[in-house]
């Protein structure tokens, strides 16, 4: 059992001062930790996350400057800033959802509407868009982002490893243009190591090309912790 896993037990097992720590997915059954009730395990939680991101977050977070955001009202930013996204990003094919049990943010970019094939360069009809997230991502300062690229099967691994790692850099790139602090974002690319679809069928493959943009919220203790330990 990982140590995500040991600790969705434990914080399930217990109430939480006016908030229910946990709840049931209506598509899975299975229960989840509420985004209303991170706060209460932010210290926790943020450990983990953090130290999933690339790089880890401790020496970000000193790098980026941020102040962080008060434990009870983690759940809120987030619900607030996915809504946002999901309102500005409608009719364009970006899909904006809450990961990692509801403690981050997941925006996922289709390569279809975001490059030309074989391209590292933007398609113009999508800039506008990514200005929308990029707006969303400098409005919220208090979050470490990555960038992972992703490709299909198609061509070789080298190939493959590298385009992932220029798509995701050149968006990168482009969210720092349009004002989110660099020191916040990372990048790498997974080549097609990490497919979400068979690779055998056309829109399999589709979907596996693709880049996307994880927002991990920071919290003040966060802050206080990665200060005390530099």
């Amino acid at each position: 059992m990982t140590v995500r896993r040991v600790f969705l037990s434990s914080l399930c097992a217990v109430s939480l001062v006016g908030t229910s720590a946990c709840v049931t997915d209506p598509n899975t059954g299975q229960q989840k930790v509420s985004r209303t009730a991170i706060g209460a395990g932010a210290g926790v939680l943020g450990g983990l996350l953090l130290g999933g991101l690339i790089g880890g977050g401790t020496g970000r977070i000193i790098g980026a400057g941020i102040g962080g955001i008060a434990g009870a009202a983690v759940g809120y930013t987030m619900d607030k800033q996915i809504k946002e996204l999901k309102e500005q990003t409608a009719g364009s094919g970006v899909d904006v959802k809450p990961v990692d049990d509801g403690q981050a943010i997941l925006v996922n970019l289709p390569s279809g509407v975001t490059f030309d094939t074989d391209s590292t360069v933007i398609k113009p009809g999508f800039r506008d868009t990514l200005d929308k997230v990029g707006a969303s991502l400098a409005r919220y300062p208090n979050s470490l982002i990555d960038v992972y690229g992703h490709t299909d099967s198609t061509g070789s691994d080298a190939y493959n490893q590298t385009l992932s790692e220029n798509r995701a850099h050149v968006v990168a790139d482009y969210l720092a243009s349009r004002g989110v602090a660099p020191a916040r974002i990372r990048s790498t690319g997974f080549g097609k190591t990490q497919p979400v679809a068979s690779n055998d069928t056309p829109e399999g493959r589709a979907a596996n090309r693709r880049v996307e943009i994880k927002i991990v919220p920071v919290t003040q203790d966060d802050v206080a912790k990665a200060r005390g330990a530099n």
